[in-house]
């Protein structure tokens, strides 16, 4: 069930709908275009609570989700920690999967 949400990640990247690294993803919520942050599991927790307040001050969906090689694998770039997702239609199904996911794993 993850691989659907990675391979999602990946289209969601092909369709120009996704940001990652932290500079850019830091400037997508700042102006307003990220509609969900995913930070990777795996990432320092600096990085996630650095992002995790961003998201809560913008009023921007947050999660956690996947590891770093794997994200930066299926966006065909290299190890990722954060990637903004700035479509709302790929965020909404992004964030269903991903509880769909956690439930069925018992994970989260």
């Amino acid at each position: 069930m993850a691989d659907n949400i990675y391979n999602f990640l990946g289209l969601a990247m092909k369709a120009g709908k996704l940001v990652s690294g932290e500079l850019g993803c830091e400037k997508a919520i700042k102006s307003g275009k990220a509609s969900l942050v995913i930070v990777a599991e795996d990432a320092s927790a600096n990085t996630k609570k650095k992002f995790m307040d961003s998201c809560g001050f913008y009023r921007i969906s947050f999660c956690v989700f996947g590891e770093k090689e794997k994200l930066g694998k299926f966006l065909g770039k290299g190890v990722r920690s954060v990637i903004a997702v700035t479509d709302k239609n790929f965020s909404g199904r992004l964030i269903r999967l991903i509880e769909e996911t956690k439930q069925s794993t018992g994970v989260g």
